[in-house]
């Protein structure tokens, strides 16, 4: 996974779309790129990428309370 670039992400959000800080860190990610003018968007999650996340986080802890 690649890490995010912060600076960058910050300058176009503050500088470039002249948003205060409080409003940059509650916009969702998808609000975000909205607003940058992205338009693609991520195909939804097919049953095999879901059933790959069930295996990875199982909601069974192995504990008595479920």
């Amino acid at each position: 996974m690649k890490g995010f670039d912060w600076p960058a992400l910050m300058e176009a959000g503050l500088k470039g779309l002249g948003l205060r800080p409080a409003e940059f860190w509650a916009l969702s990610p998808a609000e975000f790129r909205l607003m940058l003018g992205e338009t693609k968007h991520a195909a939804p999650m097919a049953r095999d990428g879901l059933e790959a996340l069930i295996r990875a986080y199982p909601d069974d802890r192995g504990d008595d309370d479920g």
